[in-house]
């Protein structure tokens, strides 16, 4: 499977997989050591200035939640080290504490994370960076909305999820953004004549960008010339190889995708594979063959070889931290931490009010801000809490994303 390409637009991972295992809790002072060594990244330093004291009074409650065990962990866990670490750096440079840190597991479960949120709650939550996956975000959503409790997700990307309130932001793309771009990026780079799409219907996150991926299609005259929800993945993909496509979009997850790469394989069939930023993590799939990964293409906002100094710096910082590369959703959820920041700052927030008027202070601040971040520059947020911000492209090369 050597011709292999998926595009994966923004930042967004909204995994509706079930997971497993039991929740955690953890927080700033008993999280991993090694991040408050960490040296500060160029966002830190633009941001705060180091030692400046630019923000001064008592700390902010700011409390995460995603699946740090189970199926999912991969994109829990990323967010958490980032969210840990932005904190830590963020702390370091300033000289005194700007946030209080803490991060509940909810095993990609909706009843669990809104345990979780309660959890936070009882805690003194003032500020949500959270959660990661679509369902439990839509349903911890919500409750802030009924809170008034300011929330940003890292990665759920639904659109369902930012109706919950005017106080619920993302920082990643939208389902249909990413149905859209893919098929504009198919189109625009020619990379296919006869497309295939396998999907899943029951899924939000999947049917919402294969209807949008379905429509731009065919105004970029693209033949799609079989789609199918996923049932048996085998059939799928002979039922794409029977129809002549020539690239198959996969709207799906990594785990789904690396079974499908490897029936295609089997049966010698070699077509473009074009994916979604559910693919990201197919490389840390335990007795996966990486290699028929080799070429995999993804638009996704952020590359951990890129060579920018805000990208070089996070990325020696998170490895130094824990001993691994970050990927796109560890990077979103640093940013978000970061762009909560800068609006506390901008706002001239602190810990001694109330957690809805530091959420009718933060909604005032996103809706006018622009923020640079290591997934984009010049971001922005409408009145829905949907972003604006242009994807980056990246490559798999020798096991590993490399910038394009």
């Amino acid at each position: 499977m050597k011709k292999l390409v998926s595009s994966v637009l923004a930042a967004s991972m909204v995994l509706s997989l079930a997971a497993c295992g039991s929740s955690a809790s953890t927080d700033t002072a008993s999280s991993s050591e090694a991040a408050s060594t960490s040296t500060s990244t160029a966002a830190t330093a633009e941001a705060a200035g180091e030692g400046s004291g630019a923000y001064t009074g008592t700390p902010i409650k700011i409390g995460g939640i995603g699946p740090v065990t189970g199926g999912a962990a991969v994109y829990g866990q990323a967010v958490k080290n980032a969210e840990e670490l932005a904190v830590k750096e963020i702390n370091a440079a300033n000289g005194s504490d700007v946030f209080d840190w803490k991060f509940e597991d909810d095993e990609h479960d909706a009843e669990k994370s809104v345990n979780a949120y309660n959890t936070l709650k009882d805690w003194g939550l003032q500020v949500l960076a959270g959660p990661v996956t679509t369902t439990p975000s839509i349903a911890v959503a919500a409750e802030t909305a009924n809170d008034n409790l300011f929330m940003m997700t890292p990665s759920a990307s639904a659109p369902t999820v930012i109706e919950s309130g005017d106080n619920v932001f993302q920082i990643c793309f939208t389902d249909p953004n990413q149905g859209v771009a893919s098929a504009d990026y198919i189109a625009d780079n020619k990379l296919g004549t006869k497309v295939g799409i396998i999907y899943d219907s029951s899924d939000a996150y999947s049917s919402g960008i294969y209807e949008k991926f379905k429509a731009e299609a065919a105004a970029k005259n693209l033949e799609v010339v079989t789609a199918d929800n996923k049932s048996d993945l085998s059939t799928q993909v002979a039922k794409c190889q029977e129809a002549g496509a020539d690239l198959v979009f996969l709207p799906i997850y990594y785990q789904e995708a690396s079974q499908i790469l490897i029936a295609a394989n089997k049966s010698g069939y070699e077509p473009v594979f074009f994916g979604c930023d559910g693919m990201d993590g197919i490389l840390s799939i335990d007795g996966f063959d990486t290699s028929l990964a080799e070429g995999l293409m993804l638009l996704t906002p952020f590359a951990a070889d890129a060579q920018d100094e805000k990208t070089q710096a996070f990325v020696s910082a998170y490895k130094e931290a824990y001993g691994d590369t970050p990927n796109q959703f560890a990077a979103d959820a640093y940013d978000v931490v970061y762009a909560i920041y800068e609006a506390v700052l901008a706002g001239g927030l602190n810990g001694d009010m109330d957690a809805s008027d530091i959420c009718d202070a933060l909604k005032t601040q996103f809706t006018t801000m622009s923020f640079d971040g290591l997934t984009g520059d010049s971001m922005t947020w409408d009145a829905s809490g949907a972003v604006s911000k242009a994807p980056k492209a990246v490559v798999i090369k020798d096991g590993a994303y490399a910038a394009m």
